[in-house]
């Protein structure tokens, strides 16, 4: 198994989300993140322009097993993508077990 964090841009989230239901990834947390990267988000007030480094995201997290790995990850790539700075991060790493606490199912069945 392989848990996902994706950090992609908020307005490219509901796009993600269709996209992982299309592929059959219905179960993931996700969360308002603020974070500092190369993309310097600018406002405008009364005229003025102002330049700050905290750059508002969303942050998701799925745990797959080993089968949806690449179709998971694929998809997220193909969907947050603009082809600008600040599209965001994906970091996979493994996960030892899971269970399911109502079933106590555990190993794949635990997350499907």
């Amino acid at each position: 198994m392989k848990k996902i964090e994706a950090i992609i841009r908020k307005s490219k989230f509901d796009e993600v989300k269709k996209a992982l239901h299309k592929i059959e990834v219905n179960f993931f947390s996700y969360w308002d993140v603020t974070g500092v990267g190369n993309e310097k988000q600018g406002q405008i007030y009364r005229g003025i322009s102002y330049s700050t480094s905290d750059i508002q995201r969303r942050y998701l997290t799925i745990v797959v097993s080993d089968e949806f790995l690449e179709r998971t990850v694929n998809t997220i790539l193909e969907t947050a993508s603009t082809g600008n700075v600040g599209d965001g991060k994906i970091f996979v790493s493994e996960v030892t077990e899971a269970y399911r606490i109502r079933t106590k199912e555990s190993g794949n069945a635990g997350i499907n």
